[in-house]
């Protein structure tokens, strides 16, 4: 009986502020998948480190220098354990995997829940593939500056040890997420875009006729 209530409420406050509900739809959709992250990137990360992907160095696309004179790679994944390496190959599929999986999720459920689109979604498909890569070889680039920095204070600065290290990835994963949240509303909203109606046959034949 209090459901209707609550349901009328929201329904005034979507015809009132149309963008900013959409806007806070998309907020908690992508909250929620955040925490989907932050339980697959242990997750992943505990089983990838059980192979010898550790081992295999994962460094491509270099792109200056960093403050110590070595070479920036976008993807900078040096081999051994964190913070000692930098995680390898391992690491590498372990953050790909997982962002890659909620990307999937998030596509589906703001194309549905929040834009409630009814555009192609091949071509949405498409155009979030090119964004997606596009971020993902940002983030990366980004990644390479404060990954090891954020591993070390809490393994070793701070003594922390694997604790630190679990810590240290839903650090780096939520520093990611806040990274795709802000970026990805504004190509939602184009992707997304609502279909634009062509006029139909019958008022084309009218037209004729009277002509």
């Amino acid at each position: 009986m209090t459901s209707k209530p609550r349901f009328a409420l929201w329904t005034r406050f979507q015809t009132k502020h149309p963008e900013l509900a959409r806007f806070f739809v998309f907020f908690m959709i992508s909250n929620g998948v955040t925490v989907l992250q932050l339980v697959l990137m242990p997750a992943f990360r505990w089983a990838f480190d059980q192979t010898t992907l550790v081992a295999t160095s994962f460094q491509i696309w270099p792109v200056g220098f960093n403050t110590d004179g070595s070479q920036h790679f976008i993807f900078d994944y040096p081999a051994g354990q964190l913070p000692a390496g930098g995680g390898g190959l391992a690491y590498f599929l372990a953050v790909q995997i997982t962002i890659g999986i909620a990307q999937v999720v998030n596509f589906f459920a703001q194309r549905s829940i929040t834009f409630r689109s009814t555009s192609s979604i091949w071509r949405a498909a498409c155009w979030y593939a090119v964004a997606y890569v596009a971020i993902t070889l940002f983030a990366a680039a980004a990644q390479g500056f404060y990954k090891a920095p954020i591993y070390r204070l809490l393994m070793e600065t701070w003594g922390w040890g694997a604790t630190g290290g679990t810590v240290a990835d839903l650090i780096t994963m939520l520093i990611n997420a806040t990274i795709s949240f802000w970026v990805f509303y504004p190509i939602f909203k184009w992707i997304f875009r609502p279909v634009v109606a062509e006029p139909t046959t019958e008022r084309a034949t009218t037209e004729v006729t009277s002509g």
